[in-house]
């Protein structure tokens, strides 16, 4: 993204010393955790597959491969003329071009009434190896495009990591405030995401207190878009994602450096990627999780 976070000013910390070496449960775990991250990456329909992302504009949108089309899909094969996107009063239809096999649920789909992700599960329409379907961000609506034969699924054969350090894994207590706070966080894109955070998470590194702030998910555990001293040099820029388990009673709960990884920007340009807001920027060079991958952005 043009706007990376920079790490915070003053004296950056160093990366804590090396903690007790880590059990072969643990690593077995996180192993399997990045194979399966990996295999989702590049599933048919994973973030490897994005082809194209394209914004609507009031009215009709033709879509297609050919030149004079609104919507270009620059995918190798694609049919010329695939149908129109019609917007009208906050609502999209497709319709299919004449000959364009476009099919809903496997079954033939001429004209279909378009569910965005804001709506809960998107509407998703196919046309050989391409699928698409319509995502809300902020004021405008938009297609996104997938490949299941997208050439980058089969360029990504790993992710690079640092070494295990059970030093990163930290105990982590959750400071509620008195009611959930709307916080928002910036996008990739420009635009804003509002969400609801909980309260703060605090804890400790190399004698150092550090705090995130994070978002709830539906389930009770949290979600965070942090950058670090290392952002755009050994990691990602735009910073990386954290998945950290629902607090117990006491409000305590695990912070795992080691599973921090990379949000869908670093493998598509076609992606909507969140941003870390400035409460999330640590003054600590997080040297565990995913690295940069080089290649694909």
């Amino acid at each position: 993204p043009s706007s990376r976070p920079e790490a915070a000013a003053g004296p950056t910390m160093a990366p804590p010393t090396s903690g007790p070496p880590p059990s072969p449960e643990y690593v077995q775990q996180l192993q399997a955790w990045r194979n399966n991250r990996i295999q989702r990456l590049k599933a048919p329909d994973g973030w490897l597959s994005l082809a194209g992302l394209f914004w609507l504009k009031e009215g009709t949108n033709t879509f297609g491969a050919d030149p004079g089309q609104n919507l270009v899909v620059q995918v190798q094969g694609a049919p010329p003329r695939i149908g129109t996107f019609t917007l009208a009063r906050n609502q999209v239809r497709f319709t299919a071009a004449e000959g364009a096999d476009v099919r809903q649920g496997g079954a033939p789909a001429r004209e279909v009434v378009c569910r965005s992700d804001a709506e809960g599960a998107a509407t998703v329409m196919t046309c050989g190896t391409l699928s698409w379907s319509v995502i809300r961000r902020g004021e405008k609506l938009g297609v996104r495009l997938k490949d299941s034969a997208n050439p980058r699924i089969a360029q990504l054969t790993d992710i690079p990591m640092f070494p295990i350090d059970t030093a990163w894994r930290v105990t982590a207590t959750l400071l509620r405030y008195p009611e959930p706070k709307e916080v928002l966080t910036p996008t990739v894109i420009g635009s804003m995401i509002q969400e609801k955070s909980p309260g703060v998470l605090s804890f400790r590194i190399a004698g150092q207190s550090c705090q995130l702030q994070p978002v709830e998910e539906a389930d009770g555990s949290l979600f965070v878009v942090f950058g670090d001293a290392t952002s755009g040099t050994e990691t990602y820029g735009g910073g990386r994602f954290l998945e950290i388990p629902k607090p117990d009673g006491t409000n305590k709960t695990i912070i795992d450096f080691n599973r921090a990884y990379n949000p869908p920007c670093v493998f598509s340009p076609y992606a909507t990627c969140p941003l870390p807001t400035s409460e999330n920027i640590l003054p600590v060079r997080v040297t565990a999780g995913e690295q940069m991958v080089l290649g694909f952005h």
